[in-house]
């Protein structure tokens, strides 16, 4: 049976079977893996996965999409989950959770974040997304890709950009190229429970208006005494600043 990609659903189908190889053998699974994938769509990772996998978990939004695959795995093989990735609970599925999908581009950055908050329960996700957003996810300061994504992902991951795919290898072509990016959780958190939701807050409002200089944008929080104290230039945007900038900001704050 045919199935109609969705656009509301964001649903480019991964065609490419050398694609397919590549991001298979990326992710290495291993028999006894606890291995979810995040909208398996027509079941281009999904099927060469099982070849490894003794059992695979999958969270897929379109019905049609999951009669589908319930009709075509077995349940001692997949279970699948009917449900939106932004508000499905991965640790309800255990520790030692190995994550991986093609996720739809036009809510990438919400499943990225929501997908933080299960860190410890992560040994370590690979994601198909595109090009753009994994450039600003892996960037470095005083670049103009490094931003509120950047931070806020590098400062709980690991993160490696893998490889680049071209827009031919999917049914329909998007417009943009896409490239795998390995996840890994820091062994060690950069920073502390006490100040992350403060910390969250600092790194959002010194973005807010990214050609504004730190003295503007966080006037709310802190005066040229604090900066004085905290040995940070007022007059730097948000983009010179390192994660440890960020973080001794969000400490000092929280003192």
């Amino acid at each position: 049976m045919r199935h109609t990609p969705r656009k509301r659903f964001g649903q480019n189908f991964l065609v490419d079977s050398q694609v397919v190889r590549d991001i298979v053998h990326a992710i290495l699974p291993f028999e006894d893996n606890l291995l979810v994938e995040i909208g398996p769509g027509l079941g281009a990772l999904t099927q060469p996965l099982l070849r490894s996998l003794k059992h695979l978990h999958v969270v897929e939004i379109d019905r049609d999409i999951v009669e589908r695959l319930r009709r075509e795995f077995p349940k001692e093989k997949l279970t699948v989950y009917s449900a939106d990735a932004l508000e499905f609970d991965f640790s309800a599925l255990g520790e030692n959770l190995r994550v991986v999908g093609n996720l739809p581009y036009n809510i990438s950055t919400p499943i990225l974040f929501h997908l933080s908050k299960f860190a410890k329960n992560i040994v370590d996700m690979h994601f198909m997304l595109q090009k753009e957003v994994v450039e600003r996810m892996v960037a470095k300061p005083s670049t103009s890709d490094y931003g509120r994504l950047s931070i806020m992902l590098q400062s709980r991951f690991e993160m490696e950009q893998l490889f680049i795919i071209p827009p031919e290898a999917f049914l329909p072509k998007p417009k943009v190229q896409s490239a795998i990016v390995r996840m890994t959780p820091l062994k060690k958190p950069m920073i502390d429970a006490s100040s992350e939701k403060l910390f969250a807050i600092i790194v959002a409002a010194s973005f807010s208006q990214r050609r504004k200089t730190l003295r503007n944008t966080l006037q709310n929080y802190l005066g040229i005494e604090d900066f004085q104290t905290l040995q940070i230039e007022s007059g730097l945007r948000a983009e010179n600043l390192s994660i440890a900038q960020f973080i001794a900001i969000a400490n000092y704050l929280v003192r």
